[in-house]
């Protein structure tokens, strides 16, 4: 069943991923429309997160937001499906990085390091990266259950000498490429809410206290490893800009949380800025106290 479901599925994005890009975001908008106005995915919850996320604004700038979200998530979701067939050209001319400064220290210096970022703006083109260094470089994913679609994200990542690593064995398999001398970026999407509060640290994001996951400060000081945020900006309709902030070249250096509490920060002041860009439909304060 499930590789009827994927074949009976694939086609079409296999299509969609090969209109030119005015056509392209014409599906996205016939897809906002479905998905706002008429199917309502998840408005009960985008809608609580951004009023817990800002008391203080009005109903319309609510809704203003809102529907700017919805139309960039869509935008999102599609995006994904270009990247079956995207030149390596266009994914470039779409996807810069204004500093790489901290990548090619790092990489002189034969340093694996950790990325960090959140759900916010464009994390589907972050493979861009790969273009700009000859070590491998690692996407952290929670693996999909239809393997047939499991394996076209792989196929996808792999076009340009990215890797993903599941979420479940991650943390194993760095910790044993790191002691064998392999070099290596990893990038985290570390904004997920966790399942349990139980060794589980909490931080102030958004006015509420929430957990955060201390998976990468973890093993940033177990492993010696640089942490690097990502902060990714929508400059306009398929364009992304993302920069570099160091957290930290030596995580033994700062105290416990600290890393955390800096990727938090960071991810919190991107939002305020342009909150329409951030995945709302993520349920990041279902464990607020």
């Amino acid at each position: 069943m499930q590789w009827l479901i994927f074949w009976l599925v694939y086609p079409l994005l296999w299509l969609i991923s090969k209109l030119p890009f005015w056509l392209f975001y014409k599906v996205s908008d016939a897809v906002f429309v479905l998905a706002y106005h008429i199917v309502g995915y998840r408005r009960k919850t985008v809608t609580k997160n951004l009023k817990l996320a800002f008391p203080e604004k009005e109903e319309s700038e609510i809704k203003k937001i809102e529907k700017q979200f919805y139309r960039h998530m869509c935008d999102m979701f599609l995006e994904m499906i270009k990247s079956i067939s995207i030149s390596a050209e266009e994914l470039q001319k779409r996807f810069q990085f204004d500093d790489l400064t901290i990548i090619e220290k790092l990489a002189k210096e034969q340093r694996s390091s950790l990325i960090v970022m959140g759900h916010y703006a464009s994390y589907e083109w972050l493979t861009a990266l790969q273009f700009y260094f000859d070590h491998s470089g690692y996407g952290i994913y929670k693996r999909i259950k239809n393997p047939y679609f499991d394996k076209l994200i792989h196929d996808i990542r792999e076009k340009w000498n990215s890797k993903l690593l599941a979420n479940k064995e991650a943390t194993f398999i760095i910790r044993k490429q790191q002691r064998a001398g392999k070099m290596a970026t990893y990038a985290f999407i570390a904004d997920q809410s966790p399942k349990t509060r139980r060794n589980q640290y909490c931080t102030n994001f958004l006015g509420q206290n929430v957990p955060f996951f201390t998976g990468v400060e973890r093993l940033a000081k177990s492993e010696n490893m640089p942490v690097i945020y990502l902060a990714v900006d929508k400059v306009k309709r398929g364009f992304y800009k993302a920069s570099f902030k160091v957290i930290t070249e030596e995580p033994n250096s700062v105290p416990d949380y600290d890393i955390t509490d800096a990727f938090a920060e960071h991810l919190e002041n991107q939002i305020y800025k342009a909150p329409q860009y951030y995945l709302w439909t993520h349920k990041r304060f279902k464990h607020a106290e």
